[in-house]
């Protein structure tokens, strides 16, 4: 990997396993836009900028050497070889398939509140709706960073700010529905030091796991999201519609309880378990797997 910097832009070259597409549709984050030219204008820690791939090269755009450093090098996970993660996956044909088709994908490390509140807002949910919902809780409760030709852009509200709003308010302007109390009380637990995110950061994968289903509206799949997008605990599993439809399609060959799915990943995964179930969710619900 060659990382140069010229004007306002970042450059990472030869970096194959980065392809902002892969990246941002995947279905592990919600702040982004894709634009006409194909770029991703994305939010991320209070910053606004935008990612093209362009002769194999990732151009990131409002980002110089300072920022790259504190907020986007980690953000892009930048410091694993990808190359090694899939070598270490690819002994069976459809990991091989899998990480083939989605070969551009890093796992981000997220802010840990914005990911845990819209993973809530996730659930039973589907992707357009749970970006507008984000987008028009920061509006409502963040700070402004700015506009461009496009739109104007917010930061998501600290725990803090979000304490304080009306679980109404939630349900009518940002369209959460059930998830409007479950959202505030969240934000107060956290807020009150009740479910402190230091702590969690410290505990095992199961005790980590558990913390994080104290809080309203956090399954068991959303504490695996969350841990796995914010916590960088690349062995944590989730089980959605489609890793269950993959799994029991291609290993487990029968019907399967979501629990024994994510056990029975972690297993045959091990460490790399997490990074194979972003290959196989995207492998498998581009291509319809199992439907």
């Amino acid at each position: 990997m060659k990382i140069d910097f010229d004007g306002n832009f970042c450059i990472i070259s030869e970096l194959e396993e980065f392809d902002p597409r892969d990246v941002f549709t995947c279905g592990q984050a919600f702040r982004w836009y894709e634009e006409a030219d194909g770029s991703f204008t994305f939010i991320n820690h209070g910053r606004v900028a935008n990612a093209k791939k362009v002769d194999g090269k990732i151009l990131l755009k409002d980002v110089d050497k300072n920022s790259f450093d504190e907020i986007f090098y980690n953000y892009f996970d930048l410091d694993r070889d990808y190359k090694r993660v899939i070598e270490e996956l690819s002994k069976d044909d459809v990991m091989k398939s899998a990480t083939e088709y989605g070969k551009g994908i890093r796992i981000l490390n997220q802010d840990k509140f914005e990911t845990i509140i819209s993973f809530i807002i996730s659930a039973n949910n589907q992707i357009p709706r749970i970006k507008k919902s984000i987008e028009k809780i920061s509006e409502m409760y963040g700070k402004f960073l700015g506009e461009d030709e496009n739109r104007k852009y917010f930061s998501f509200p600290s725990a803090e700010e979000l304490s304080k709003a009306k679980p109404e308010d939630l349900r009518e302007f940002a369209r959460v529905g059930f998830r409007d109390k479950r959202i505030v009380e969240t934000a107060n637990l956290i807020n009150s030091g009740i479910v402190s995110i230091d702590e969690i950061e410290k505990m095992n994968l199961e005790d980590a796991r558990a913390a994080l289903q104290v809080l309203p509206g956090v399954g068991p799949k959303v504490a695996d999201c969350i841990l796995l997008f914010a916590f960088d605990r690349k062995e944590s599993f989730p089980v959605d519609v489609w890793i269950k439809r993959v799994m029991e399609e291609l290993y487990l060959k029968e019907e399967t309880p979501k629990s024994k799915i994510a056990m029975r990943g972690r297993e045959v995964f091990g460490k790399n378990a997490g990074f194979a179930n972003q290959y196989l969710f995207y492998y498998g619900r581009e291509n319809k797997l199992g439907r």
